[in-house]
Formats: C-alpha cells, structure tokens, sequence
C-alpha cells in the first residue's frame, strides 16, 4: 500500500521538508496559516486542506512543524486537530522542538483511538533540509518509525537516529541544541575579540578550520555577522534574527528545565541563554 504523507507547519525549516513529498511520489496533503506556502507545494503536485483535521483524513504518515509545545497541541486536538480526522494506524510525526513530557503525552492520547505519535525532532536548518540531508532524531516504538519509514526516505538520505521509546527524540534534540548554541557562543566571543584586536574575520575563520575547531555551523552562524552594518539593521533582516533567537531562546529554556528536573547543573548553558540577542545581532535599544 503507497503511504499518503501530510505536513502541517511551512515555515522556513517545514516548507523544504515537505517539498519533497510530492515530487518523491507520495500522495500529499498540506496545511498552514500562511497560504503562500501552501499555494507554492500544490504547485508542485501537493494537495491543500483547510484544517489539520482534513489533512488526517487524507494521510497515513503527517509531519507537524509548528514553533512551540502550545502549537502542537493545537494542531492535534480540538474539533479540527488531526485526532479529530485520524484514522487508526495513522503516524503523526512531531518535528517541533518540544519538551519530551509533550510528546508522551499526546502519544498517549492519540494511542486511545489506535494513532501513533512520534517525537520526529529535526536537525540541520533549512538549507540542509533543501538538500534532504537533515537528521530525524525520533522518539517511539519501532513499529510506527517502520510504518513512517517512507515519509523519512522521501525526505531526507540521512539515516535517522531512533533514540528510544516516545520523549527520546525531543530529549536528545535538546541535548543535541544545547551543543550547537554553546558553539555559536564560542565563534562570536572569538569573533568579537579577533575583530577587538585588528584581526580579519576571515583570518579566524581560516585558521579555525584548518585545526578543526571551527565547524561547519559555526562558520555558517559567522557569516551573517559578515553583512553590512546597513543591512543587519534593515527591518527584514532584524525580523529574521529576533525569530531565530526567539525560537533559541525557548529551546535552551526547555533544555534548562529538562535539566533541572533530571538534577543537572548546566551553567554554561544559563550563560548562553541570556546570550541569544548579542549572539543574533538583534538590536535592543540601539546596542549589539
């Protein structure tokens, strides 16, 4: 039987997953607030639905790529949430970094009408997503992942890291973006004092590289402090870096949480959380 894929969620990271459902041969179905997204994947060979209901009801395998914990209930429960639409055997995957407690708890919601829920956490930005290299990092029984494994392949030729059962997935995409933001910190204090003492950017990034300390992310983050003043303070680059830092700020927050309920100090990453408008170059009246 040919698994028919849903997505909810087209933001910047959402879009390009579920871009290459459609042109994979999949059967899709895709939702968002937005309608310019959702017009350009039926361009494509997608089909539009008016509610996360009505993508349940055409879909065996849906993505659900929404910003926060609050918006994934939102798009699963209700009158026109994906429960109310879903048939039995219907794998929901939740691409959302949320805290693990979420994911298990509509897992075992969805669980009394027979759907699957799959804590699908993803990492590796919108540009790997284009190039279907993300990594899926899931959460859930074995079984579902098998049943949803076709979604996965049409979106992404990385092999996905299936953690452990439900909650797993959302807790080691914490634990994997505490990494990337403690890194980002890292290459900015760098860059602040190579740029302090007379130092080229460039020159850091080239001797960074060449003994392996700098890192592909690193040197992507980097690269939007090479823009022009003029620019970094145009409207829309400052609305780009305060939704970035908004949705690193939360993720760092969970992780903050998770570790205090599991009785884990984690100072640097406190540090780092307060960090995030400095880091994003979002201006805060009128200071970097």
């Amino acid at each position: 039987m040919t698994v028919r894929a849903g997505f909810i969620g087209l933001g910047n990271q959402g879009k390009p997953i579920a871009a290459h459902l459609a042109p994979s041969g999949l059967s899709t179905t895709v939702y968002d607030l937005d309608p310019a997204p959702v017009a350009e994947l039926v361009a494509e060979g997608a089909s539009a639905a008016t509610s996360p209901r009505e993508v349940a009801a055409g879909a065996d395998v849906i993505g659900v790529c929404v910003p926060e914990d609050d918006h994934v209930r939102a798009v699963l429960l209700g009158e026109d949430g994906l429960l109310a639409g879903a048939a039995p055997g219907c794998v929901v995957l939740i691409h959302s970094t949320v805290l693990p407690e979420t994911a298990e708890a509509l897992a075992e919601t969805a669980a009394r009408q027979d759907v699957d829920v799959i804590d699908a956490c993803v990492t590796g930005g919108a540009a790997r997503a284009v190039n279907k290299q993300v990594t899926y990092l899931v959460g859930g029984a074995a079984e579902a992942v098998d049943r949803a494994r076709p979604y996965f392949e049409a979106t992404s030729e990385v092999p996905l890291v299936h953690a452990g059962p439900i909650g797993c997935g959302a807790k080691l995409k914490l634990c994997i973006n505490l990494i990337t933001y403690i890194q980002w910190a890292a290459a900015y204090e760098s860059m602040a004092l190579a740029r302090a003492i007379g130092l080229p950017q460039e020159v850091l990034e080239q001797a960074g590289r060449a003994n392996g300390q700098l890192t592909d992310l690193m040197v992507a983050f980097l690269a939007a402090h090479k823009a022009p003043d003029e620019a970094r303070s145009s409207e829309g680059f400052q609305r780009l870096m305060r939704s970035h830092m908004q949705i690193a700020e939360k993720d760092l927050a969970w992780a903050l949480a998770l570790a205090r309920k599991s009785g884990v100090s984690l100072p640097v990453g406190g540090l780092v959380s307060q960090s995030m408008a400095r880091l994003y170059g979002v201006d805060d009246d009128g200071r970097r």
